[in-house]
């Protein structure tokens, strides 16, 4: 770099620009002035080059430069395009072929925290905080802290890590990476707005952080608002959104002015129209309709019906409670469930739920409110359409780039956590049929009502999902062999898309506790390790489950031959069961018949 020569104060002040200190602006080697018109310089000043034209529009170019501006305490790099800045730029790193246009205010003051940091009341509306927000928050940590939260001797180790890691990451000022485009934007303060990302429209962005790549760009849309929030690669925050105080990840996407606040979206979260607030909407969480509400709970892979309300004040002791929808619920439209509750993995919830179950052990369910009760079917869901494509589509909607993602998604929706949830939900029934008598009209479990006939057939079913898990465990087995690890033989957890086995999850808490992990970045790489020895942990799962329901020692190849063919006809079983469901839905009269043929082609 180099200083302006006097040739080139006199050009720019002949083009309309003033310094508060020429001296204090230093340039490029190949600098010409002739690009640079109506500009009010303060402060230290660096500018790039102006060599290249900049595309603004599809088929609409404009030469480099910077016009009709004011700039104070900023370093601009090569063949930027700066016009129309009614107020300032001050204190900003900006990087190469940069298209900033139509804006007001560009700044940030001494304190920005550009976002990174915030300590966020997630599910507990009214807690104290339980998840800091960074840009390399993924789901697992996130969860894991929640998980974790009255611990306070790992609680403080997490932080610590974290703020180390912010600190090393924190710039001295805002900065605006490369070929980023702001335009028509009227107010953007304490932001870091990283490469590729473009914000069109916004009305005021504040302490933010933005991640994008030119992989995965993110883009902030008309009219947004968004302020104390991290926004990470691959998503999009438009249409009138107002977000405060969350985290939105890889993926996600915010519109339709829909409202957020103090909650965290990952991977391929979709929320239009709605509110959220405290929510921790876990991988595939989606709501589109303007009447939902998903405050104080845990979600993932779920879907919300229009009119979905969820209500963290119990009684009177303020918005306190919360409740968890585990992996693949869905709720119907109109559906209501009044918190504390927990409900199974892949189940269904319709009416106002207001006895606050907890049947995380009855997984597939039907949950619906009549009145004051609540009626439960145990394991229908497991044969029907909807449970078949939601298993199916979630893999091909994951938009993230395939090298570079953070937060783990492991889409193996028949798991050991899900099969615990089976044999447990198996022996539930049993024992509910042995302890309240065989012949009754209906029993009660957690709140519920659970009729005869629904019993008797979640038994049923249940015994269907374990058998189903057998056989596809032993159809992916080429050769059986005894487990290289004990490791994964007692209780699952889902750490919103990741699964591992809870002596893993136990030994983490130890290693951080212990400061054998203190690293965030290697606290991140320990998920990822696990997560690489899914398949182990879950063959010495299978192993075990099969020698116990079986009764073997050991479990040989003539064995597994002789299992694997008893357990075929209940795949069949299955897939005639979705089959069946399809041709009913057909029988309505609003699927064309080309549609169900090829559907049912599909399912083998």
């Amino acid at each position: 770099m180099r200083s302006l020569t006097e040739e080139e104060i006199i050009t720019l002040q002949e083009q309309g620009c003033s310094a508060e200190d020429w001296t204090a602006i230093n340039v490029g080697e190949d600098f010409e002035a002739a690009y640079i018109q109506n500009t009010s310089f303060y402060g230290d000043i660096t500018l790039g080059v102006f060599e290249k034209n900049i595309e603004i529009e599809e088929g609409f170019a404009k030469h480099s430069g910077i016009r009709n501006a004011v700039l104070k305490d900023v370093t601009i790099g090569d063949n930027c395009l700066i016009e129309g800045v009614h107020n300032f730029i001050c204190n900003y790193e900006i990087g190469e072929e940069c298209y900033i246009s139509n804006v007001g205010r560009i700044c940030t003051t001494n304190d920005a925290t550009f976002g990174e940091g915030n300590l966020v009341s997630v599910q507990n509306e009214g807690g104290d905080g339980n998840v800091i927000i960074f840009d390399a928050l993924t789901s697992q940590l996130a969860a894991f802290m929640i998980l974790h939260a009255s611990d306070k001797e790992l609680s403080e180790a997490l932080r610590n890590s974290i703020r180390a890691y912010i600190s090393n990451q924190k710039p001295e000022r805002g900065v605006i990476g490369y070929r980023v485009k702001i335009v028509n934007t009227t107010d953007i303060s304490n932001t870091i707005i990283m490469d590729d990302c473009e914000v069109s429209g916004a009305s005021r962005i504040s302490d933010c952080t933005f991640m994008s790549t030119s992989e995965a760009s993110t883009f902030i849309g008309n009219d947004v608002i968004i302020d104390s929030t991290i926004v990470q690669s691959g998503s999009s925050v438009l249409d009138g959104a107002k977000v405060d105080n969350c985290f939105v990840g890889e993926a996600c996407h915010i519109g339709k002015g829909a409202s957020a606040e103090a909650s965290l979206f990952f991977a391929n979260s979709y929320l239009d129209n709605g509110e959220t607030c405290a929510a921790f909407c876990g991988p595939f969480t989606v709501s589109h309709h303007k009447s939902s509400l998903l405050i104080g709970g845990a979600y993932s892979f779920y879907n919300a019906g229009s009119n979905t309300n969820f209500s963290n004040h119990a009684y009177k002791m303020g918005p306190i409670h919360w409740g968890t929808m585990e992996r693949g619920s869905k709720t119907a439209s109109g559906a209501h469930i009044l918190w504390p509750a927990t409900i199974g993995t892949f189940s269904m919830c319709m009416g106002k739920i207001q006895s606050h179950p907890h049947v995380e052990a009855l997984p597939f369910s039907y949950i619906f409110g009549v009145g004051d009760a609540t009626y439960l079917v145990p394991g229908r869901n497991l044969t029907t359409v909807g449970t078949w494509r939601d298993i199916k589509k979630w893999p091909k909607r994951d938009m993230r780039p395939r090298i570079g993602r953070q937060s783990i998604v492991n889409y193996d929706w028949l798991s050991p956590l899900v099969v615990l949830e089976c044999i447990k939900g198996r022996t539930l029934l049993e024992q509910l049929r042995k302890e309240q008598g065989e012949n009754v009209a209906s029993y009660t479990y957690n709140g519920c009502t659970i009729r005869n006939e629904s019993l008797q057939r979640g038994i049923k079913l249940y015994s269907m999902a374990i058998r189903l898990y057998i056989y596809q465990a032993l159809c992916e087995c080429k050769e059986v062999g005894l487990p290289s690890t004990s490791i994964g033989t007692g209780e699952w957890i889902d750490l919103s898309g990741m699964y591992l086995p809870d002596t893993e999850e136990r030994q983490l808490v130890n290693d951080i506790k212990d400061g054998n992990l203190s690293d965030i970045n290697d606290i991140a790489e320990k998920f990822q390790e696990i997560h690489q020895d899914y398949a182990t942990y879950r063959w010495a799962f299978t192993y075990r489950v099969i020698c116990n329901i079986c009764n073997l020692e050991q479990l040989t190849q003539e064995d597994a031959d002789r299992i694997k063919a008893q357990c075929e006809p209940t795949y069949t079983e299955w897939l005639n069961a979705i089959k069946y469901d399809a041709e009913k839905e057909f029988q309505m009269g609003d699927v064309a018949e080309e549609e169900l043929n090829s559907f049912l082609e599909g399912i083998r």
